[in-house]
């Protein structure tokens, strides 16, 4: 019998809240091995098959490439809940668990009516971990970008379907980019922080708690890699896509002040590696994409513990403000680094053998120019991330007033300690990933000698720059904008559209209803009861003369025929009315949830519409063959 791994998730989340201490703990790791063991155990197939609308419903795909990422998925499961172990909130382990059965949810997804079922409850799990952080505002801005998100999916989705495509979820790229795979892969873009859509994400996973934000770190930016892959692969435009996202978060980080924003732009630019493999599509380059997309999700959870261990032990999260921990916290300080050298592609480690293979993808298809800037984009990874942060943080000048530092509670240590025995076992037994990935077998040999002297070579002269100029490299206390600047204008044009076109067709619609509705409704309320008292009743009096027991009769239709019409007449005004007022609130976010909710509507009513017009043409075939 087949069984969902979600299922384990959303069990979790429904009985977390009513539990406590030990209880909860224990409950939340057995509910997560479980999903991780029913994951290695789960045969290749198509599972959870249903129909809506006429249309099949499969949430159960099951191969190579959604296996691969759904065993990462639940080995991070695993490993943020041992971490995760001190947290006493009600709420973040039940949106945790949620938002981590969408993901899976999403991974198994064989139709893009599933797939937007379970990228919506992402969303809105992983924006209630933003708010168990304690900041409203980042959660909210990271919400309305989701959403906005999800707006385009459901209208490419249905854009898709109404150009005569079905709903599998399979290769958009076969026949082209239209409007509806262009909206679609919007939608997907929004989740993988490409640029310009990518602010939330440095926005908001810094706003998180230090456990939430290793949930975050996994889920929604791996998601949207795996959609990628599954329907965009060989889409040339995701290769410079990628080279920008490299670039991008590069260049944020090294400026950036915030340890977990920095991290965060991290994110982005890791990502960019992946794309870029997405959009050169080769087997070498897909099987790196997805190998860097595995590796990744274990070292940036241990980067974002490390620096979350900090946080947890300090209160301070900026790098101005620390400094000179090695000391007070070695083991933290050295499972960091683990983690910092993984990311940067140093050998030995799993970045080396996972990235390697996308900059090696560029390299076989003759993209030079893409070669030279991923190359150059991993020499900025290790310089900010291996040599500035970890400068900032552990080895800077100690600061005298961080007095009784230690190292964190044990359960987050064990967490640290299983990331980073797995980037190292992964480095040094490539195999054990790569027999993983969705295009085995594969011959690539990373430990070749060419490999191994180039890539110590540009690490040794990184390095070198690091130190040469380690003055300008040092932090500053400032705040950088990124396009957070051109999100607000869009904000303030909004609110003054809203103020100000929208306003006055609202004012238009108003004054409509109460012409076109109210007055002509009361007006024929008024006709009714004259009709009904100089009419109806004088001819009811007239018929019960001559019948017996005619009062009765006059009663019985008086009451139950021509008032009940009245009556039904009032209470669909009444209704109606009633609807039109909620909607006329003058909120943007509710003229969007508004918006929102049509969309879904008409979806499925042209789903409905559509399966029924099929039935009906098909029989009518039938009948003319006969």
């Amino acid at each position: 019998m087949w069984i969902h791994p979600s299922i384990f998730f959303f069990v979790g989340a429904a009985l977390a809240p009513f539990l406590r201490g030990r209880v909860r703990s224990a409950l939340l790791i057995s509910l997560s091995v479980l999903a991780a063991a029913d994951v290695v155990l789960m045969p290749s197939g198509i599972f959870g098959v249903t129909h809506f609308a006429g249309q099949p419903v499969i949430f159960g795909r099951v191969d190579g490439l959604s296996l691969v990422f759904a065993n990462i998925f639940t080995i991070i499961a695993v490993i943020g809940v041992i971490y995760a172990l001190h947290v006493k909130s009600v709420a973040e382990p039940s949106t945790a668990f949620l938002y981590i059965g969408g993901a899976l949810g999403a991974v198994f997804a064989g139709d893009i009516l599933s797939l937007f079922l379970f990228w919506e409850i992402m969303a809105l799990a992983s924006t209630g971990l933003i708010w168990c952080g304690g900041n409203r505002a980042a959660g909210m801005r990271y919400l309305m970008m989701h959403l906005a998100g999800g707006v385009c999916l459901i209208l490419g989705i249905v854009i898709h379907r109404a150009t005569g495509h079905d709903l599998f979820f399979d290769a958009f790229v076969q026949e082209g980019v239209g409007l509806g795979a262009g909206l679609i892969l919007i939608g997907f873009l929004v989740n993988a922080a490409a640029p310009p859509l990518h602010a939330w994400l440095s926005d908001a996973y810094p706003a998180a708690s230090v456990s939430g934000t290793v949930f975050l770190s996994a889920f929604t930016t791996k998601t949207a890699v795996y959609v990628l892959v599954r329907g965009f692969a060989g889409y040339e435009p995701l290769v410079a896509l990628g080279v920008v996202m490299t670039l991008y978060g590069v260049v944020y980080a090294m400026i950036e002040n915030d340890i977990r924003r920095l991290l965060a732009y991290h994110i982005i630019s890791q990502v960019g590696f992946m794309i870029a493999g997405v959009g050169i599509g080769t087997p070498l380059a897909i099987n790196g994409a997805v190998a860097h997309a595995f590796a990744h999700i274990l070292y940036k959870a241990l980067l974002m513990m490390g620096m979350g261990s900090v946080i947890f032990m300090t209160g301070r999260s900026r790098g101005t403000e620390l400094g000179g921990l090695w000391r007070a916290m070695p083991l933290t300080c050295l499972l960091y680094l683990i983690g910092g050298v993984s990311i940067s592609g140093v050998p030995f480690f799993s970045g080396f053998v996972s990235k390697s293979m996308v900059i090696s993808a560029a390299h076989e298809t003759h993209r030079s120019g893409v070669f030279l800037l991923l190359t150059l984009a991993s020499c900025g990874t290790f310089l900010s991330t291996t040599l500035k942060l970890p400068r900032m943080v552990f080895f800077g000048p100690p600061r005298e007033d961080l007095p009784n530092v230690t190292d964190p509670p044990r359960h987050m240590l064990i967490a640290m300690s299983a990331a980073a025995i797995l980037c190292v076992v992964i480095g040094l037994n490539p195999g054990l990933l790569y027999r993983l990935l969705p295009y085995p077998p594969i011959d690539y040999q990373p430990y070749t000698l060419d490999h191994l002297v180039g890539s110590l070579q540009l690490l040794l002269a990184t390095a070198a720059i690091f130190l040469i100029f380690l003055p300008r490299l040092a932090p500053h206390a400032v705040v950088n904008l990124d396009f957070e600047r051109l999100y607000s204008k869009i904000g303030a044009a909004t609110v003054t559209l809203a103020a100000g076109p929208v306003a006055r067709w609202e004012a238009v619609l108003a004054d409509g209803h109460d012409r076109w509705v109210i007055r002509p409704v009361r007006a024929l309320t008024l006709l009714l009861r004259e009709v009904d008292a100089q009419i109806i009743d004088g001819a009811v009096r007239d018929v019960a003369k001559g019948v017996a027991g005619g009062s009765r009769l006059s009663n019985l239709f008086e009451k139950y025929i021509v008032y009940a019409f009245i009556n039904l007449l009032g209470y669909l005004h009444h209704i109606g009315a009633g609807l039109f007022r909620k909607l006329q609130t003058g909120s943007v976010h509710h003229y969007a949830m508004i918006l929102i909710v049509g969309i879904f509507l008409l979806v499925n009513g042209y789903l409905l519409w559509s399966s029924g017009l099929e039935g009906l043409l098909s029989r009518w075939d039938m009948a003319a063959t006969l």
